[in-house]
């Protein structure tokens, strides 16, 4: 049994967070997983700026930073617990407006980026963006969220 939280610390409303556990529900059923638990935080931009300056040392705000539980050896667990995906919510507005694309559209790509950061795909090597950014659109094609 997957345990995936979606925690809102902002003050707005996003009625796209039930697309959001739609297309993670999706790529967890594409990447044929299960018992599976993590969250992902929806934050500001002030918020995820903090992060990335304290924990990456750049001192910006970025759209979506990952914390990856599996990244350390020495945790041992039953099941998978993956961590933590958080997402700005003023970065992915921007970018969306940005790509000439939906709301919708920005927090689901964000959403499965994180996902697949927390699995282990990166993009510090061509060879592995393409990988990555294939998984992604597989992902977001399947669920239904179009460009």
């Amino acid at each position: 049994m997957n345990n995936i939280e979606i925690i809102n610390l902002t003050n707005e409303e996003i009625k796209e967070l039930n697309d959001v556990k739609y297309v993670i529900d999706k790529a967890i059923e594409i990447e044929k997983l299960n018992d599976l638990e993590f969250n992902i935080i929806i934050v500001d931009n002030e918020y995820i700026h903090k992060l990335n300056r304290d924990y990456r040392k750049i001192d910006r705000p970025t759209d979506v930073i990952t914390f990856a539980l599996e990244d350390y050896e020495d945790i041992k667990l039953e099941h998978r617990m993956l961590g933590d995906i958080y997402i700005s919510i003023d970065k992915a507005k921007s970018q969306a407006e940005e790509y000439g694309h939906s709301f919708k559209r920005e927090i689901c790509f964000l959403a499965v980026h994180g996902f697949l950061h927390l699995l282990g795909y990166d993009h510090m090597e061509k060879e592995d963006e393409v990988i990555l950014f294939s998984k992604q659109e597989l992902i977001l094609n399947e669920a239904g969220i179009k460009k």
